[in-house]
């Protein structure tokens, strides 16, 4: 395995990142496809001899189920100092704004409960996993500069923003000598690479680590056309996320199909060495022990110039999907674009 620093902080991970929205109990969660603790403890485990230090939860994945499953099995097969810990927050529920609890007070319950679940105390990033536009963006920064402050969190990130959001609120945390952000975790993928025409750019700029999730696009850039799975079956999010594309992407999966066979590698290590080229850590889900091994090896693996550029060449522009499509059509007041139950992510 390799490491390296996450952006402008002093965190060394390593270049895969192990996510962990696939652990929990699925009776608490919106996904079917979830592990038990069991399978997840011999997961974990094997990614830690793998040499992945980096772990990726959020408290809203299974109810927290995620986040206590993760704080357990690294208490017995870890060192805490020897791994980074990665957790997310969602905004204030309309509950809370309507009860008159601040921005502040949400994060401080949030970590809190996010510590307890994990059974540590403090995490290495502290991530606010989508944007509030129901809270002032002063409100947040002080709240994650509290929880630094009071040595919760080493580092905080944010996921599922724009460009422009993660400038604004870096601007001001810089003006008023709050906790800046380290990391952007947005949706990015050999299939999916809007994030190249701005994020890219600023993070290059200000050496923001970029640790996008759905690094395998729900499974979709490791399986063969035809292929099948349970989270292929089952991910409703994945299927709302990228079947509206299906026919274009299906020549770029031919296209890592055929080099993984001329290399002698699986799907997987291609679609992961050639985002690697592109950012610091992509988080990568896993949820059988046969997973580990094609993440730890794509960290070896080197694409030439002339294979990256096959991958490349037939990408068209997707719209906007996922997390990033609902926040912003709730902020604009308009229809959905996907939910998962009851639960918005």
């Amino acid at each position: 395995m390799k490491y390296t620093r996450l952006g402008n902080s002093d965190l060394n991970v390593s270049r895969i990142c192990m996510g962990c929205m696939g652990f929990g109990d699925a009776a608490n969660g919106q996904h079917t496809w979830t592990i038990d603790e069991e399978r997840t403890r011999e997961i974990i485990r094997r990614g830690l001899e793998s040499g992945i230090n980096f772990y990726d939860t959020a408290i809203a994945y299974q109810s927290g189920t995620s986040e206590q499953y993760l704080g357990r099995a690294l208490k017995d097969y870890a060192k805490r100092d020897e791994v980074v810990v990665a957790t997310k927050f969602l905004p204030r529920t309309p509950e809370e704004i309507e009860k008159g609890i601040s921005g502040q007070e949400h994060i401080q319950r949030m970590i809190d409960k996010s510590l307890d679940n994990l059974g540590t105390e403090y995490v290495d990033l502290y991530i606010y996993h989508m944007w509030d536009y129901a809270t002032p963006l002063y409100d947040i920064l002080e709240g994650l500069n509290n929880v630094v402050k009071a040595g919760k969190a080493r580092y905080i990130g944010i996921s599922n923003c724009y460009a422009y959001q993660l400038a604004k609120a870096n601007a001001l945390a810089e003006k008023e000598g709050f906790a800046k952000f380290v990391s952007i975790q947005g949706h990015y993928n050999l299939i999916f690479r809007e994030e190249e025409r701005e994020m890219a750019k600023l993070c290059r700029e200000d050496n923001i680590a970029m640790t996008p999730y759905s690094a395998l696009a729900g499974g979709r850039l490791s399986k063969a056309p035809g292929e099948t799975s349970k989270r292929l079956e089952e991910d409703d999010y994945a299927r709302l996320k990228y079947d509206g594309t299906a026919k274009e992407d299906s020549v770029i999966i031919s296209r890592v199909q055929e080099l993984a066979s001329k290399r002698g590698v699986s799907m997987t290590e291609i679609s992961l060495a050639w985002l690697l080229t592109k950012v610091t850590s992509p988080v990568v889900g896993a949820t059988k022990l046969s997973h580990i091994e094609g993440m730890a090896n794509a960290a070896e693996l080197t694409l030439t110039e002339e294979e990256t550029a096959y991958l490349e060449e037939p990408y068209v522009p997707h719209r906007l999907v996922g997390v990033m499509a609902q926040n912003t059509a709730d902020q604009a007041g308009e229809k959905h674009v996907w939910s998962v139950g009851s639960q918005k992510l």
